[in-house]
C-alpha cells in the first residue's frame, strides 16, 4: 500500500477541486474514511427513527407520495 503525509493548508475550494481529481474508487474510498470516523448515530435518535418505520408500517394509509409533496414544496 502506497502511503504519502501531508500538511497542506488548503481552504475548501481548492480541497473540493483536489478531490474532484480522484477517480471513482478513489473517491468512494475517500467517502468511506469520512465517514467512519467518528461517526455514531446517537440512541435516541435511532429510536425515532424506529418508531417512524414502526408507525409506517402499522399506519401505511398515513404515508405521503413524495412526487406529490415535492410538487406541492416547489
Amino acid at each position: 500500500m502506497n502511503s504519502l503525509t501531508l500538511k497542506v493548508d488548503l481552504d475548501f475550494e481548492q480541497l473540493l477541486k483536489v478531490v474532484k481529481q480522484l477517480s471513482p474508487s478513489e473517491k468512494l474510498k475517500l467517502n468511506d474514511a469520512i465517514w467512519k470516523e467518528g461517526m455514531e448515530i446517537p440512541t435516541e435518535h435511532q429510536e425515532i427513527v424506529l418508531d417512524r418505520i414502526k408507525k409506517s408500517k402499522a399506519y401505511p394509509e398515513r404515508m405521503l407520495d413524495w412526487d406529490q409533496v415535492a410538487d406541492n414544496i416547489i
